[in-house]
């Protein structure tokens, strides 16, 4: 595992932080990478993809982590299940096709690797994408206002993560990943200003605005260290500046996750119930 995916330094014993935790045209070009975006406006009006796990294929483009990687016992899987065959599904199942990311949770310490003094993760993320003739493909962000993700969770402690093309390749930036109905498909809208930016599982100060014309990668982790078994599903990844009348109608709300604050210490992730037209 590179070091820039872990969560936390293998060496370090300080305690988790409560916020701890990498048909499109072109249209934005720099000497040393080119941005991928929607559209060439400021405000778009059309929500961006970044990741849907429609085909078995999907499953490829992406990295999954764990602390075995270093020498600990927890393990990670990321699974393709196939659409629905039913015609009408529960709130349970889902009529797409989606990612299945399960294992177990384990804070069991390497006996012949002192080195490793906290253990109990896991992730998954999508890869860099190749680079073209421009240079690295990085997402541009900027004109979303969020990042959305359809997904059905356990009721764990998830983090969002992305990665950007930070001065620190070991950065990352965060956000609890909550749900408000376990067991059941929701979506969840998280802004993108609210991401607080991590290194080795240490909140960064100062905290500075996240490059969003930058963004390289997108994933979610686990990090409560709680052992046990975890299983969270992930239909798609995409940015937003609304939900399409489709999704409002199946939650039948939104979800936003808030921070209470912003400036490094005691970091706190509170919950409001957003309006149905976050524009």
């Amino acid at each position: 595992m590179n070091s820039r995916d872990s969560p936390f330094s293998v060496k370090s014993n300080a305690p988790f932080p409560s916020a701890s935790f990498n048909s499109t045209p072109v249209n934005k070009c720099t000497n040393s990478f080119i941005a991928l975006t929607g559209e060439g406006v400021k405000r778009a009006t059309k929500p961006f993809p970044l990741h849907t796990f429609s085909d078995p294929e999907s499953i490829k483009a992406c990295k999954v982590m764990s602390d075995r990687d270093i020498g600990g016992f927890s393990t990670s899987n990321l699974d393709w299940i196939p659409p629905s065959t039913s015609t009408n599904p529960s709130p349970r199942k889902n009529k797409n096709a989606h990612a299945r990311f399960h294992g177990n949770i384990s804070i069991e310490l390497p006996a012949n690797n002192p080195q490793v003094q906290r253990t109990g993760f896991a992730a998954w993320r999508t890869y860099d994408r190749p680079p073209t003739i421009f240079g690295k493909s990085l997402w541009n962000m900027d004109q979303y206002a969020f990042l959305a993700l359809r997904i059905k969770s356990d009721g764990r402690k998830y983090f969002v993560n992305l990665q950007t093309e930070s001065i620190v390749p070991t950065d990352i930036h965060q956000h609890r990943l909550y749900a408000r109905r376990p067991g059941e498909w929701e979506t969840v809208l998280i802004k993108w200003s609210e991401f607080v930016r991590t290194n080795h599982g240490i909140v960064v100060e100062p905290q500075r605005e996240m490059l969003k014309q930058k963004v390289r990668t997108v994933g979610i982790g686990l990090i409560d260290r709680i052992p046990g078994k975890f299983d969270l599903s992930i239909e798609r990844i995409w940015a937003t500046n609304r939900l399409t009348d489709e999704f409002l109608k199946e939650d039948d709300r939104v979800e936003e996750g808030q921070l209470k604050s912003k400036h490094g210490q005691k970091i706190k992730w509170g919950e409001d119930k957003a309006t149905k037209d976050p524009c």
